[in-house]
């Protein structure tokens, strides 16, 4: 198979693999957001607004690094996991700071204080620090062993040249 403009150079199975990759990182990332929201509801009675929601993040990023290492990037490198531990917390810290900064903007800069409001705030907050947290994991934490990935497109692309070899000899026929 040739690459096409549409898919920026990219094989159609590799645009299939990224589409699949945002898929399973979507699917961890929401029980990640009901588990955050569940708890920050939760620990809205007992604390400030600020403290709960960090609560509440510590308690998804924990959960959801599960997702992400043995489902998301089951195939990452194995043999750098202490790395890929660290690099994991210093971004998942990076996006808490994110996601905290928006809520004590909205919070405390447009005096949203009911409960109703502090998960509105919350929930936007997640938003914009998802973004950055599926860049950082994808590109540094979660990195797919190199020999792997060369070698899966190579067998793709002898696979997609058999088969225009086979519908060429059948039209021929």
């Amino acid at each position: 198979m040739t690459a096409s403009p549409l898919t920026g150079g990219r094989t159609p199975s590799a645009l299939r693999r990224i589409l699949n990759e945002v898929a399973k990182f979507g699917i961890v990332g929401i029980s990640g957001v009901v588990i955050q929201l569940v708890s920050f509801g939760i620990l809205l009675d007992f604390m400030q607004t600020v403290r709960a929601n960090i609560v509440a993040t510590l308690i998804a990023i924990a959960t959801n690094y599960v997702g992400y290492r043995y489902w998301v990037y089951r195939d990452a490198d194995k043999k750098t996991r202490s790395r890929e531990i660290s690099l994991f917390l210093v971004f998942s810290a990076i996006g808490l700071v994110i996601q905290n900064g928006v809520l004590y903007i909205l919070t405390y800069g447009l005096d949203f204080h009911t409960k109703l409001e502090s998960l509105v705030c919350s929930v936007i907050g997640i938003g914009v620090a998802t973004v950055f947290r599926f860049w950082a994991y994808r590109t540094w934490v979660f990195q797919v062993v190199p020999q792997a990935e060369e070698a899966l497109e190579a067998a793709e692309q002898i696979l997609a040249a058999e088969q225009v070899k086979r519908s060429r000899a059948q039209r021929a026929r």
